[in-house]
């Protein structure tokens, strides 16, 4: 049996939480994949999906993740880089997601995609592109238990962070001391060894990291 912690208040800490992405694995053995993210210290593992419209490649879709569900007690972070999440949001919660993420982009009724993943027993995130920014994301941050920043154009491993988006972060972490929220601040796309700490000073609390993890250079420990 899988337990796993969904107190977004016990999140907010000191030591950012580790979401290394299988975007960057060896797709021929995943397995292998998801016992080096347990073995450096990861605490989820960060599933990157793609339909080839949103961003231009195709990753893996439902089936790929219900056959690595039982390798691992780590919750599945289900980032949704698709065009018309609303229909799919179903049948990734029954595939095994724990958390699943939406771009804004991509939806007109993000209030109500938001609520019915909760309803689901999901948590439910919300993701903006480096060119949208937070201000239109703020009548839905109750709505929502993460809030994933993309620090480089989605669709692509191995890219360079866009230093603008760290202030993105710092925008997001004031708002929730503002407002007293307890969402969490995922940082996504570039972060690596020379980069984790800047976007964990600007108050992120998940770290997203692919290349740089699986290349062994940025850890649990970093």
């Amino acid at each position: 049996m899988r337990v796993i912690c969904y107190n977004t208040k016990q999140y907010n800490m000191k030591k950012p939480l580790l979401a290394p992405s299988l975007l960057s694995a060896d797709f021929s053995d995943l397995a292998a994949a998801v016992r080096q993210i347990e073995e450096k210290k990861g605490r989820a593992v960060h599933i990157d999906v793609m339909d080839g419209q949103f961003v231009p490649q195709i990753s893996y879709g439902q089936p790929v993740i219900r056959s690595i569900r039982g390798l691992t007690a780590l919750p599945f972070d289900v980032h949704l880089m698709v065009e018309r999440p609303e229909v799919m949001v179903d049948s990734f919660a029954e595939a095994g997601a724990d958390w699943i993420t939406f771009h804004l982009e991509a939806v007109t009724h993000a209030h109500r995609l938001a609520r019915h993943i909760r309803s689901l027993g999901k948590k439910a995130g919300v993701s903006l592109v480096p060119s949208t920014p937070v201000s239109l994301l703020e009548e839905l941050l109750d709505e929502v238990d993460v809030v994933l920043v993309m620090t480089v154009n989605p669709g692509f491993g191995g890219q360079e962070l866009i230093p603008s988006c760290v202030r993105k972060i710092a925008r997001l972490a004031g708002l929730r001391a503002e407002r007293g929220g307890h969402f969490l601040i995922s940082a996504d796309g570039g972060v690596n060894e020379r980069t984790a700490r800047t976007v964990v000073d600007a108050g992120a609390d998940i770290l997203v990291s692919g290349s740089a993890f699986f290349s062994g250079s940025l850890t649990g420990d970093f």
